[in-house]
């Protein structure tokens, strides 16, 4: 398809921090495929499978992983980018590698990380996905990292917009490979940080519902989720709950990024963007929500942290997840010899390096991993294991 003028073109790309090997010939592929393929080949892709979204070693199959997630996060971002005449490929590669940087079991691990790492200064999942990426992922000889396009890294910092103050990981990474981080990211990587939230609005709603956490009744409650609801019913009265509730998450989706589409089209044609670089140099965002659908996303977001994400059995499963990151940082700090022995290697003798090594360790690890070096290091707990 022909791009659109403001979408990121691989033939203008601002290239790599290491110049790709010459006399390889792997394949007829642009700069953004390069970037996709090496994030599905990934170690670190790989290990989203077993790392929590919502639920901490889910009883089922049925229940979605960071890796799912970001798969489904993957196909709306790619059906955005189409319709407005952006970059498919680099859009999905962002996609797919947004959540690398999360720790074992989710935000409450990422919590715990924070608290044992505030000395060597604290713990940022998003800047640590750009670490994994450029500095722990190393599956090449001439060079750390997987040597991702500067727009590939670029859109991963901002993933939340404009960077006014850097944690450590980005800021080393930024001070090594400048990515402008005060401008505007890219329309792909705002399509990916917007492709983000319909996913896990939505799907969340479904995982809660099917885990037993949320009720009809409870969801039905949510402006946003009534609408999609009676519509849903009023089309279909002769189907079953199990049936509706599928179709109210289609539709759902459907209507999020239909509503996306009409105010980031009218965003642009406003804005008259003429380059990609016209898109950095804007004061805010081109891609949104219609107002309405924003505040109605934020009420969303918010019904969904009282009834879900602290539900009191979300919370102890989370109290117990603390325990285990906590636990760990403090017996490798306190013992680096329980490491593995090609962690215990590279450890470095001063700090705060020594501290980050171990956090690198650590956010590294699947739910089920953490849970089984724990029982190992320090002793029993009561937690699924995932298998």
């Amino acid at each position: 398809m022909v791009l659109a003028p403001f979408a990121s073109d691989p033939a203008r790309s601002r290239g790599r921090r290491y110049p790709l090997e010459s006399g390889s010939n792997r394949g007829q592929r642009d700069d953004y495929q390069r970037d996709r393929d090496r994030i599905v080949h990934s170690i670190a892709f790989r290990r989203l499978r077993h790392k929590t979204q919502v639920f901490v070693a889910p009883d089922g199959d049925h229940f979605r992983v960071r890796l799912t997630h970001s798969l489904e996060v993957a196909q709306i971002g790619r059906t955005i980018a189409r319709a407005l005449g952006l970059n498919e490929d680099l859009t999905e590669a962002l996609c797919l590698a947004h959540d690398i940087g999360h720790p074992p079991f989710g935000h409450a691990g990422e919590d715990a990380l924070k608290a044992a790492m505030a000395g060597a200064g604290g713990f940022d999942h998003n800047a640590n996905t750009l670490r994994v990426l450029t500095r722990l992922e190393s599956p090449y000889i001439h060079h750390p990292g997987l040597n991702l396009s500067w727009e590939m890294l670029e859109g991963l910092a901002k993933h939340n917009g404009p960077v006014a103050s850097a944690p450590w990981a980005l800021a080393e990474i930024d001070a090594d490979y400048p990515l402008d981080l005060h401008g505007q990211p890219s329309l792909e990587a705002q399509v990916a940080a917007l492709s983000d939230d319909i996913a896990y609005d939505n799907h969340d709603i479904d995982d809660g519902i099917r885990a037993g956490l949320l009720t009809l009744d409870d969801a039905r409650t949510e402006p946003l989720i009534a609408e999609g609801w009676a519509r849903a019913s009023s089309r279909w009265p002769d189907c079953s709950d199990d049936q509706l509730l599928g179709e109210l998450i289609r539709n759902q989706i459907g209507r999020m990024v239909g509503d996306l589409l009409a105010e980031s089209r009218s965003r642009i044609a406003a804005a008259e963007p003429r380059s990609v670089e016209d898109v950095r140099a804007q004061p805010g965002p081109l891609i949104a929500f219609s107002p309405a659908m924003a505040a109605a996303e934020r009420d969303l977001k918010r019904f969904m942290y009282s009834r879900l994400y602290h539900h009191p059995q979300q919370l102890a499963v989370a109290d117990q997840a603390r325990a285990i990151v906590a636990g760990l940082t403090e017996a490798y700090l306190a013992d680096p010899s329980a490491l593995p022995e090609d962690w215990r290697a590279r450890l470095p003798e001063g700090e705060p390096e020594r501290t980050r090594h171990i956090g690198d360790f650590i956010a590294g690890m699947t739910d089920r991993y953490a849970v089984a070096r724990y029982r190992e290091v320090i002793g029993p707990v009561d937690m699924p294991d995932g298998e």
